[in-house]
Formats: C-alpha cells, structure tokens, sequence
C-alpha cells in the first residue's frame, strides 16, 4: 500500500523511458524467439482447420495410453488423445472414410463397454477451417483499421502507430509461445487473440491519456522535456495498470493451472493460454514498448527538440535519460 501510494504520488520514479534501450532488446529477443517458434515448430491446428474426424465417449477405465493403441489397432496414423471433463475422452484423427470411422467407433464401444451410441463421431472438413481462418483475418484487419482511426482521431497519428506496434508485438509473442508449447489452435485461441487485443488496446489507450494530458502543457518555457512528461504520466497509470492486469489475469490463470489440470476441463485451455499469456505481454507493452516508441517519434519534433536543447544547455534537463533518442 505505501509503495503503491508512493508511486501514485510521484515519489518514486520508475525511469521506463529512459531504459527504452533495455525494453527494445528484450522484445526483440523475445520476437527472435517467437519467430523461430513459428518458422521451426509451425502453430498446431486444431482439426477445426485442417480437417479430421474427433470421437468422443466416456470410460471410467480408460488411459491414453490403452486409448492411443485402440485407435492406433484401427488403422489410424495419427491421434491425438485428450482427456475432456470427468472421465470423458476426445480422440482426433486425421480424416477417416466412413468406413473407417463406423469401424473404429464399434472398436471404442467394445473395448471400454460403452454403447456404440455414445461414441460419438464428427468428420470435420478442411473448407470449413479456411472459412474460419478467413473469418479470422477479416475480423483482425477490421479491428487493426478501427483502433488506427480511433487512436488518430482520439489522439493523433503517433500514438496509433505506436499502439499498432506494440498490437503486433503482443500477437507475435503470443503465437510463438503457442508454437513452442505444441497447443492446438483451435477457434476458442481465435477468440482469445481477438480478446488480447482489446485488453492491449485498453492498456495503452489509459496510459495515452494520461501523457496527452501532461503533454498538453509542455511549451517554450517548460521545466520538462516530452520524455520526461511521458515518464510521469507512465508512472502516474503504472498502478492502475498492474491492478487492472493482476485483477484480469488471476482468473484466467485458475481456469490455465486449477480447471484444465486438476478438473480435466481440455476444451478451455486454448482460450485460456491465449488470454494468460496475452494479458502479461500486453500489460509490458504497454508500459515498456508503446510509450518509449511513441516517446521517439515525438522527440524528433522542432517543438520538442527545441525544449530539449533549452534544457540541455541550463542543466535542466539531466533528469531525461532518454534525450538522446531524439538525436539518434
């Protein structure tokens, strides 16, 4: 509560600006990684988008192991099996002819005594994933071109290429992570890609605000560079910020660790990672990518160059480490 009041108060001063060099390198080594991810593992699509045949029944004996060997004696390549819910299991495939499915459905019934009726079967084509796919990438190019003519109408031009960035920042960390981990990417991920950007967007149109409320007061005679009022409005938000993003991300990390682990529930995690990973790095692009970015594309005006220079040469700028980036 004190470092938190202190914070609030502008007792304490967190320099993010001024460690801009810092945010960069680590974000670029985290887009390095994530982009390996991508270019050597690939996203694991869910049967969703590439077509295939999913069984579903309930067995109180069964293992994925003994789950596996069933659907492997049948004659099928590939398999993936989940546990989903309370003794139920989920079975994917690749696409199967109906002879194929009719035969693996009666094997399933016989070997874990289960009426053919409840296994269930549901044959998936590949032209319904490349509608959703499409669906998806409409639904992102409308929402990037929406947040570009709010931020520039809201704010200005600057800070919806600096929001944009740190957007696409997020997307690409995310999926990298998705790569890595080897989780399906199902329409659920979708939705929680979709649900990421909007936390972003929130993010960094509050700490927008604040510096374009500070900002506003910046002229001729201004004790303050615009690194330095950003700076103070960075640390003006941060708290709100980080309760916003603790409030949000404690819920989404129950269902993540507690309901897909301990309560079996499979078809949530994709959702789940998408959010839990896209709240953290939103929450640090935020503060740490967005801003100094913005901060050096505005450094570069005559205005602020000017204050820059009349700081300089007083002494009273020292306190900007960032002062630099405008001269870069």
């Amino acid at each position: 509560m004190g470092l938190g009041r202190r914070l609030y108060r502008g007792e304490i001063d967190v320099d993010f600006v001024g460690k801009w060099k810092l945010w960069y390198s680590l974000s670029g080594f985290l887009l390095i990684i994530s982009l390996a991810g991508l270019l050597i593992n690939g996203l694991n699509l869910g049967v969703e988008f590439r077509g295939g045949t999913v069984f579903t029944f309930k067995s109180e004996q069964a293992s994925v192991e003994q789950v596996r060997q069933t659907v492997l004696d049948g004659g099928v390549h590939q398999a993936i099996v989940q546990s989903a819910g309370t003794n139920g299991w989920r079975v994917t495939t690749e696409s199967l002819p109906e002879n194929t499915r009719e035969q693996l459905q009666s094997q399933i019934a016989q070997d874990y005594k289960t009426p053919v009726g409840q296994v269930s079967v549901q044959a998936i084509g590949p032209s319904w994933g490349g509608e959703v796919s499409q669906k998806a990438w409409i639904g992102l190019a409308v929402f990037m071109v929406a947040i570009i003519l709010y931020l520039s109408m809201a704010f200005e031009p600057k800070m919806a290429l600096a929001a944009i960035v740190a957007l696409i920042h997020d997307l690409v960390i995310t999926a990298g992570i998705y790569a890595w981990s080897g989780f399906e990417v199902t329409p659920a991920t979708l939705l929680g890609f979709l649900t990421i950007l909007g936390y972003s967007l929130y993010d960094a149109v509050v700490v927008f605000d604040m510096i374009k409320e500070v900002t506003a007061k910046l002229g001729h005679t201004s004790k303050q560079t615009y690194s330095m009022a950003a700076n103070n409005a960075l640390n003006h938000t941060l708290i709100r910020s980080l309760n916003t993003s603790l409030v949000a991300i404690l819920p989404v990390a129950a269902i993540l660790f507690i309901g897909t682990t301990l309560l079996g529930a499979g078809t949530l995690k994709d959702l789940s990672l998408a959010l839990f990973v896209g709240m953290i790095v939103g929450t640090y692009s935020s503060l740490c990518v967005a801003t100094p970015l913005l901060v050096t594309l505005k450094e570069r005006e005559p205005k602020y160059q000017a204050i820059a220079r009349r700081l300089a040469s007083t002494g009273g700028g020292k306190g900007s480490k960032s002062a630099a980036v405008a001269k870069g």
